[in-house]
This record gives structure tokens, C-alpha cells and sequence, in this order.
């Protein structure tokens, strides 16, 4: 478990300085007797052989992590993979990246021209997966590809990182229900994720989630800094299957709707 917690620290460190600065007190908000339990990382990327969802997972995969999942998102143009570790308390991975032979030949062709400058060096770091943005970008591009895909924006604004980590909400002992952790976020001035309701998904699902909006940060562009939205903080509470074993899997329509945290 030692080098899956080395890499979780960094990514951690990452979000929390760079994209989800708000997260340190949801952290304190929500933190008990027992350290909180993160139930799953999600990263972002683009289907290019140099960045594509395999790069991202490989160094994951060298530290035990096995794919446990795939998903669609037909509207948002995404493909995705989740992965496990065979320690049940280790985070699950969630890896998602964007369709470009689906999108416009602009895009294609300008997400290619950021690809192309990320040097061939950096992917084969295992930290890789929370190193930034690897190429030089102007607010014009930024806003055209956002424009296009919301997602394309903000992966190519932030480059790469975790875009949220995940509260389990089956370990807390203070709240069981998603409804009094979003009660007491609100309380405290978060604004929570509205898209297809404050709770996504249920008990017959065997999944609920629900997600802060995304912090606003500040990055840095060619012509000059632009805040932005950057990371949210999302909670889970999984439900037993048949088995006793509770449910490890994610659920599309849910996932769907937690991905407008950053719109």
C-alpha cells in the first residue's frame, strides 16, 4: 500500500494547492475520530496515443490496479474505464477522455497542437497523472474549445490532476444520508451540484452521489491570468448488493450529471 499512498499524497497535494483549494475544509469539515475514506479519483484526458486513457491508467496499473469498468457518454462525447486495487481501502480510479474523431475538425486539430508539445519524457513519470498542463495556451483558445466541449476546456486549461476526490459517506459515524452532508456544506457557503438533482442516483442503483461546484481558481494563460472553474469535492454512499459486498461500480446517468461540476 505504500506506493499506492505515495502517488494518492501527490495527487492530493495537487488538487488541493492547484485546482480544489476549497477541499482542505471540506476535509476538516467532514473529518472525524478515523481518517476520511476517499472512495474513488476521477482524471480527464483525451483519446491521443501520448495521453489517452491507457497513459493515465498505467500508473495505476503498476501499483496493482486492475479496469473494473467501462462507460459511455454519448452526449458528452467521453468514453470511460474504472479501476480497483485488490485492497477493498485503497481509492478507486475513474479515467475518462474525450472522443475527438467526434467532435469538430477545429478542435481535433488545435487539441492535437497542445498534445503535440507535451514532451515524451514526462508520461512515462508516474506522477505524470497530477503534473499540470504541459503546453502553452491563450484565454482565445480556451474559450473556443470550451465553447465546443466543456470538458476539452478545462482539460486543456489544467492539463492533468485529479478533478475531484470523493468523501465516503458509509464510513462517517456524524451523518448517514448524502442530504445532511450537502446540508452542512450549504451551511458552511458551498454551493452544491444541481444538474438532475442535489442527489444523484439511490439505493436502486445501489449508488448515490453528490458533488460541490467546482472552486473558481486562478490559471495562468499566454496572454495573461483568467479565473476559472478548477476541482470539486464529491460524496458517495454505496448500498449492498446481494452478496453483503457493497456495490463498487459507478452509474452512467449519475456520473453524467456529476461532470457539470465544472460548467
Amino acid at each position: 500500500m505504500e506506493r499506492v499512498e505515495q502517488l494518492f499524497n501527490a495527487l492530493w497535494q495537487d488538487y488541493t494547492q492547484r485546482l480544489c483549494p476549497s477541499a482542505a475544509k471540506v476535509h476538516d469539515l467532514l473529518t472525524e475520530d478515523e481518517p476520511l475514506l476517499n472512495d474513488h479519483i476521477a482524471l480527464r484526458t483525451f483519446n491521443l496515443p501520448k495521453v489517452g486513457l491507457d497513459k493515465l491508467a498505467a500508473p495505476f496499473i503498476a501499483i496493482g490496479y486492475k479496469p473494473c469498468g467501462k462507460y459511455h457518454f454519448e452526449a458528452k462525447k467521453l468514453y470511460a474505464e474504472h479501476f480497483e486495487h485488490p485492497n477493498p481501502l485503497a481509492p478507486k480510479v475513474f479515467i475518462s477522455e474525450l472522443l475527438l474523431g467526434q467532435c469538430s475538425s477545429l478542435l481535433q486539430e488545435t487539441v492535437r497542437g497542445l498534445v503535440d508539445q507535451v514532451p515524451e519524457l514526462a508520461i512515462h513519470d508516474p506522477e505524470f497523472v497530477c503534473c499540470g498542463r504541459l503546453w502553452d495556451l491563450d484565454s482565445a483558445t480556451y474559450e473556443m474549445l470550451s465553447a465546443e466541449s466543456e470538458y476539452a476546456g478545462w482539460v486543456a486549461a489544467h492539463g492533468f490532476g485529479a478533478n475531484h476526490f470523493t468523501v465516503s459517506i458509509n464510513q462517517l459515524e456524524q451523518f448517514t444520508e448524502i442530504r445532511e452532508v450537502n446540508h452542512l456544506l450549504r451551511h458552511n457557503g458551498f454551493a452544491i451540484n444541481e444538474a438532475g438533482g442535489e442527489v444523484k442516483g439511490g439505493p436502486e442503483v445501489m449508488l448515490e452521489q453528490s458533488a460541490t461546484m467546482a472552486d473558481k481558481v486562478a490559471v495562468d494563460f499566454l496572454d495573461g491570468e483568467k479565473i476559472i472553474p478548477g476541482g470539486f469535492y464529491e460524496f458517495a454512499k454505496r448500498y449492498p448488493q446481494a452478496d453483503g459486498e457493497l456495490y463498487r461500480g459507478f452509474v452512467e446517468a449519475s456520473a453524467d450529471k456529476i461532470f457539470e461540476s465544472t460548467s
